[in-house]
């Protein structure tokens, strides 16, 4: 069976007008048989956040939705979660804070159960946090020390269903383009994607097709000739590279991620 579709979201979607990301998301729930799933791991208010996932699907037409509450290890093994977790057609993963999923779920029967469940069709999305968890590696912080002006780039094990991506959210409106372009450069052989908010990536496969208002960024350092960080005198690092591909998408747009390329509307 072919795995289940990505709708991977770069945070702050509509929820109540023009909900386009959300609405599609719902609709390919219902194409497979079952509930949806809302995991609240990442935010410290789950209740809260998971109610109001519930209603906006709920208006959207899908009103059979569940909070998956894991705010532990011992919950990622417990056996009543997994049998809910069975019972899904979707899975949505809120935003908050990534590294909790990481800490609570990463290498646990929940997530080996969601590997399984995607391979079955499953539908999975994430939002802000839920977007990053989304490939083998992720982004957690980067920070710019004052005193030496050195941007430092934190990186943990994302769930892995795309090997080959390194995803960041909220991209343009947190300025994030300097600590995305930090990670490449370290780890060249992945494909950076920036997403904007309210705006996501649909992945089929090899292909993705880009919803939603504003850009996703895609950053190839593949065939970079050259990449090298430099101390300056007073201490502070800088980074020269070469021969990085850089593709900037708008919603109808298509990426073929096994070639790198964009999919002309003529192909």
């Amino acid at each position: 069976m072919k795995n289940g579709k990505l709708l991977i979201i770069g945070g702050a979607e509509e929820k109540y007008q023009g909900v386009t990301i959300l609405r599609k998301f719902v609709e390919l729930a219902q194409q497979n048989n079952g509930k949806i799933g809302i995991l609240t791991t990442a935010t410290q208010l789950p209740e809260e956040v998971g109610n109001e996932y519930k209603e906006v699907f709920a208006n959207l037409g899908a009103a059979d939705s569940i909070t998956i509450d894991v705010d532990s290890r011992e919950k990622a093994e417990d056996e009543n979660i997994l049998e809910d977790v069975q019972s899904l057609s979707a899975l949505f993963i809120t935003g908050g804070d990534q590294s909790r999923l990481t800490k609570m779920i990463t290498g646990t029967k929940l997530h080996r159960l969601f590997f399984q469940k995607w391979h079955e069709g499953m539908v999975l999305s994430g939002t802000s946090a839920g977007a990053s968890i989304m490939g083998k590696h992720m982004i957690v912080s980067a920070m710019t020390k004052d005193e030496d002006e050195i941007l430092q780039v934190e990186m943990d094990q994302g769930f892995g269903f795309m090997h080959t991506l390194l995803i960041d959210q909220h991209f343009s409106q947190r300025a994030r383009f300097d600590r995305l372009l930090g990670a490449i450069a370290g780890n060249p052989d992945l494909m950076g994607i920036g997403i904007d908010e309210n705006t996501a990536i649909l992945v089929d496969g090899d292909r993705f097709e880009v919803l939603g208002e504003h850009q996703v960024l895609i950053l190839d350092g593949k065939d970079s000739s050259y990449v090298e960080v430099t101390t300056t005198e007073e201490g502070s690092e800088e980074l020269t590279v070469s021969n990085f591909k850089l593709h900037t998408l708008t919603s109808g747009c298509h990426f073929d991620l096994k070639s790198r390329k964009l999919i002309r509307k003529e192909d």
